[in-house]
Formats: C-alpha cells, structure tokens, sequence
C-alpha cells in the first residue's frame, strides 16, 4: 500500500491526553517501594501526570475507625504518605473515593482479593462527614490552589453489581453527599462521576445533578473492547475477538456527545478487563494501543477529552492475588520486575507525536494497516500500526511511504515492536519461562525489551522524500526524519 504524508499540511496541534493520568492497583500497594520506583520510571520517560487507583478508603488504608462509644476516628497518615510522594515525583493523584470502610457499610459484600467494600453507607451523612473531613485535610496539608488541580471521582463501576451493590439512585445518592462535602471544603475542588463501567449512566448523571442541583465538574467513565460480549459467558479472547476493529474511537464519540460541554475523563481502558490475559504481554496491544490513540484523535470533540487513562502502570497489582510468573498477562505497561512490555514502549512512541499534527492519506482502504504523522522543530514523526482482532485475518504490509513537499533530510531512523524486537516475553519463554528470575535473567529481559534504532534508505524524489519498508502483523513501527 502507499501512505502519502503531507508535511506542509497542517491540523492543529496535537493534545497528548493520553499522558494525563495512568492507572494503578488499589492505594495501599502505592506504600511499596517497588511501586513507587515503577511510578517514578513512568512519570520521568511516559510523561504520565497523575495516577488514579481504587481502595483510598479500604480498612487496608486504616482511614475510618468506629470507635467503642459509636463515634468515628479518622487517620489520612497512609494517604499523606502516598500523595507527599506523587508531589515528590511531579505528580498529582486522581482520587477515587471507594471503597466503603468497614465501620460505614451498610453490608459485607466485598470484592478481590484485598476485601473491597462495595455496599452502599448506613447512613450517607456519615460518608460525608469522611469524604468533607478528607477534602479539608488535603486542603490544609497541601493548600487550595494545589488540591484545586486534583480530581474526586465518587466511586468506581457502580453500574456493574460486582462493583455496586445498590442501585443507580444509591449511587447517585452517594454521589450527592460526596460532591457537596468536596464543595463545602472548597467551592474550587472538582468532582465529577459516574466512573462508570461501558460507557454507561452519563445522560442519568447529568439529568440528576441537573434536577437537584448537585455539582458536576466532569465525566469520568471506562470502556474496553469486550464490553459489548459482557456477561455472555465467553473466555476474554472470545469476547475480543467479537468486537469490532475500531470500537472504542466509536463509544468515545458517543460519550463526549452525552457529556457535551463537560470534560470527559476515561480512567481506565486496555484491551481487555481481565488481570489474567496473555494479549496484554505481547506486541499486540502496542498495536492495539496506538492503533486506538490514532483513531481518537481523528474526532471532531476530541477537545472535551481531557484525559484517556491506561489501566495499568504496573503488574504491580493483586486484585486476583499477587502473581511470582513475570508474563502472567497482567495490566501494566511494566511487568512486577519494572521489564517494559511491548505496551510501554508503546506509549513511548506516542510520546514522539507532538507539535503539529499532518494530514496522511492511504490509497487502500480496509487495510489492517493505520498511520499518523506529526511535525515539531526536531523532525517528522510518522507512526504506523499494523492491527487486527484476535482471529481475524491479517498479514505482513509492504508500505510504500511519500512525504510530500519534504526535501531536505539529514537522517531517517525507525523502531519497532513485534514478535522479534522489544517482545521480552518471548525472550522469557525461550528461557523456559521461569517463575522466579535472578538478576542475570532479569538483565537479558530488559536487553530484550529495549526499542532499537534502525536505519532507512530513502531517496528524494521530485515530490518529496519516499522510503519503503515492511511491517509485521500485530505490530507497531515509529519512523523519525531529521
């Protein structure tokens, strides 16, 4: 196929939401060491702004303490200890306010292996009195202007029972007593909601905070890709493989319609919901990741998407139980060694896409294969993806790329993720795929899963610069032009 990169032709700048906030297992794990060097990596070579998890209320967190007369004893020295450090770092949390305290609910229902609380409150105005006594700590400790940067999302998934065991006006009730406590504290602070699950409950949000006059700051919601195959029964590659190519660019454009003119935060998306699922350690989710990024953009309210945040950082995680195996299909973009996976060194390429964004066009359509390309001061960047759904047909792409109007070039590099260069799992495999690794198996996996720079031949021609290469199925290629 030939792709034609128009480097004269310019269409806005590029708004790099995807770096705003990432996310994380529940708050007690952001106590390790191990995760907080994770974060740190992240933060200094993704960029990330925030980061967002659940639990900042679970009895891990010793946050809400009934005492013996019936009173409450509130202790914020563990979440103090979480937030000093993302100061430290240059970063900022994105509160989720869940789960409910042990000494609050109104039930024992719980959820993973970290024993969430998810029933609604014995009585909702002593979840204020915690959420208002909370956003005035914070207030004291960090000062307004600071907090007023951050964001309070009332709960996470209430639209799915395993999350929620009330209903939605519950929820929406809960939703009330958590926002006026922020806004007590100070008019300045941000909540917003549902933090749903598929997208779901924002027109219901709005209309409810509309007829009660409740505030509401933004719209947080999540999506994945098998969410349309939910509850069906299937295993998660079967539920990836029914939805269609493109789907979540598709329910973008229907939740920033439903949200218009609020801002919309998506604080969690991957290719799948599952803790456990083999994809999310191999090249396919790079090219799934950049493959959805590239699709997002072309939007016409992608301004009002103010945040797209990747779930998770770090297999850093134990919501099914902490897992020894290194490739284990876990969320994060760094597996429990700090090893990037392919998926990191995604969002290092999307790092190169900044400045000015151009237009590029392909002359075949119904291809596997997608492109984008940016101009700053230091050069071009063009990526491309070559992307399908599990069990669905796709091949090797010789492409054929002309930057049109490009005459000068000093240099022309690229890099790669597929099945043969920055894949550590398949590393880890060949290795006989060892549960525990010692520092020299450790050392090979991160030589594997480095991004290597290759050079390209290209020639200038009367209508610009053209080169050719070949790209790999599931895989992801980032080309720089000097």
């Amino acid at each position: 196929m030939n792709i034609t990169v128009f480097t004269e032709k310019t269409k806005g700048e590029i708004n790099q939401y995807w770096t705003q906030c990432v996310g994380s297992c529940h708050a007690a794990t952001a106590l390790r060491e191990d995760w907080r060097e994770q974060l740190k990596k992240c933060r200094e070579e993704l960029g990330f702004e925030y980061v967002r998890f659940h639990g900042l209320l679970n009895d891990d967190m010793s946050v809400c303490i009934k005492k013996s007369d019936g009173t409450f004893e509130y202790s914020f020295f563990n979440i103090d200890s979480i937030f000093d450090f993302l100061l430290e770092i240059g970063m900022k949390p994105f509160i989720e306010l869940s789960f409910m305290p042990t000494a609050l609910a109104s039930g024992t229902k719980t959820i993973f292996h970290y024993l969430g609380n998810i029933t609604p409150p014995k009585s909702y105005n002593d979840w204020g009195d915690l959420i208002g006594a909370l956003a005035v700590h914070l207030v004291q400790r960090y000062g307004v202007d600071e907090v007023r940067k951050w964001f309070f999302e009332v709960w996470n998934e209430p639209n799915l029972d395993i999350f929620w065991s009330g209903t939605m006006e519950e929820y929406f009730e809960l939703y009330r007593h958590a926002a006026f406590a922020i806004k007590k504290a100070d008019s300045g602070l941000k909540v917003g909601g549902p933090a749903s699950a598929i997208d779901a409950w924002i027109p219901e949000l709005r209309e409810f905070c509309r007829k009660e006059n409740v505030p509401l700051d933004f719209i947080s919601t999540h999506h994945y890709p098998t969410d349309a195959a939910y509850g069906l029964g299937l295993d998660m590659e079967e539920q990836m493989a029914r939805a269609k190519r493109g789907v979540l660019t598709e329910k973008l454009s229907k939740a920033l319609e439903e949200s218009d003119p609020l801002p919309v935060y998506y604080t969690e998306w991957n290719n799948s919901p599952s803790p456990r699922d083999p994809y999310h350690d191999i090249p396919y989710n790079a090219a799934f990741i950049i493959k959805t990024i590239m699709d997002n953009m072309k939007l016409d309210r992608i301004d009002l998407l103010k945040c797209y945040s990747f779930w998770t950082f770090s297999d850093i995680f134990e919501e099914s139980g902490f897992s020894s195996v290194p490739y284990h299909g876990g969320f994060g973009l760094l597996n429990i060694h700090g090893i990037p996976k392919p998926s990191y060194r995604a969002f290092q390429m999307l790092s190169k896409l900044n400045g000015d964004k151009l237009e590029a066009a392909a002359d075949k359509e119904n291809t596997t294969v997608d492109c984008t390309a940016s101009r700053n001061s230091e050069g071009i960047t063009v990526l491309l993806t070559n992307h399908n759904v599990p069990k669905s047909p796709i091949n090797a792409e010789k492409v054929s790329i002309l930057l049109r109007g490009l005459k000068n070039v000093q240099s022309v590099s690229l890099q790669r993720i597929d099945e043969t260069h920055s894949n550590p799992k398949r590393a880890w495999v060949e290795m006989g795929s060892p549960t525990y690794l010692d520092n020299e198996q450790i050392q090979a996996l991160i030589d594997a899963a480095e991004l290597k720079n290759e050079t390209v031949d290209w020639s200038v021609e009367e209508e610009g610069v053209k080169m050719e290469l070949t790209i790999q199925p599931h895989s992801a290629v980032a080309i720089t032009i000097r």
